[in-house]
């Protein structure tokens, strides 16, 4: 039942919405998701005292910043430590370990992996955790972490590195011992992890180039974006992944459209997906 004291929005008015948003950061909240669309924008107008979704569209026009509040009211930030087991178990037992292999004679021997739409924290300090317990001597590597988002609220939170137990609970004893620190009710990231990670806020409908990485995870993000741009994307991802590199996407999430070479790997109940070298890179390295 809807609330009597929430504004009204017009149909008109969640085209404008929902074209402006596109237009602007990418996301796409197609037909499916009217009715999600219509109860936010009501409730953010009622909260931010305006009459009208027009003053609104308005309002978000002329301002970055409320442009941003309102889409961190639209963007679902569900996220946990280690929320996908599946996912960093092929991490650890098939990405890290042929990662070892094809560097370990390299000087400086560099581990790149980069976190699109890192939310929160949890996934690329997970992400961190998870390679120092299974590298072999971490501290023998460079390892590098970047993780992006476009929400700066989140990246706030990210970066301060503080989580409740209920946050941790993924973790065993002797992780939440080695890389967290208590204080008070909350637990802090140790320094060993936190200085791994470069946090920034990035919009993937207008990524830039950052070298290449040994590994991309960009999971349960692509949702947001049309099926053009999910391709798109794709294709970037692809050409920005070393050779042999590996690309981890949600599971609701294909690289069939992109038409990219991406073999499918499935290990335990994870599909992943590996770069594959194509014969003018091996003709490069002859």
């Amino acid at each position: 039942m809807e609330h009597p004291n929430l504004a009204m929005v017009t149909e008109h008015d969640l085209v404008e919405m929902r074209q402006f948003i596109e237009r602007r950061s990418g996301i796409l909240f197609d037909e499916s998701r009217t009715r999600f669309l219509s109860n936010h924008l009501r409730e953010y107008l009622a909260q931010n005292n305006l009459s009208r979704a027009s003053d609104l569209l308005r309002l978000i026009r002329g301002s970055n910043s409320e442009y941003d509040r309102l889409l961190e009211r639209l963007l679902t930030q569900e996220t946990s430590f280690f929320r996908y087991p599946a996912v960093y178990q092929a991490l650890e037992e098939r990405v890290l370990p042929e990662v070892h292999a094809k560097k370990f004679w390299s000087n400086p021997r560099v581990l790149r992996i980069w976190s699109a739409g890192c939310s929160t924290g949890e996934e690329p300090y997970s992400i961190a955790i998870r390679v120092l317990d299974a590298l072999e001597f971490p501290d023998a590597w460079t390892i590098e972490i970047l993780a992006t988002d476009i929400s700066r609220n989140a990246l706030e939170v990210a970066e301060r590195g503080c989580y409740t137990r209920r946050d941790l609970e993924a973790l065993s004893p002797e992780q939440m011992e080695a890389y967290f620190t208590s204080s008070g009710s909350q637990y802090k990231v140790k320094p060993k992890v936190r200085h791994m990670i470069t946090f920034a806020q990035m919009n993937l409908a207008q990524m830039v180039y950052m070298g290449r990485f040994d590994c991309i995870f960009c999971m349960n993000v692509l949702i947001y974006f049309s099926e053009e741009l999910r391709a798109a994307l794709i294709r970037r991802f692809h050409e920005y992944l070393e050779n042999d590199g590996y690309l981890f996407l949600g599971h609701a999430e294909s690289i069939t459209k992109a038409k990219v070479d991406l073999e499918p790997i499935i290990i335990s109940d994870s599909l992943i997906y590996r770069k594959s070298v194509s014969r003018n890179a091996l003709q490069e390295n002859v």
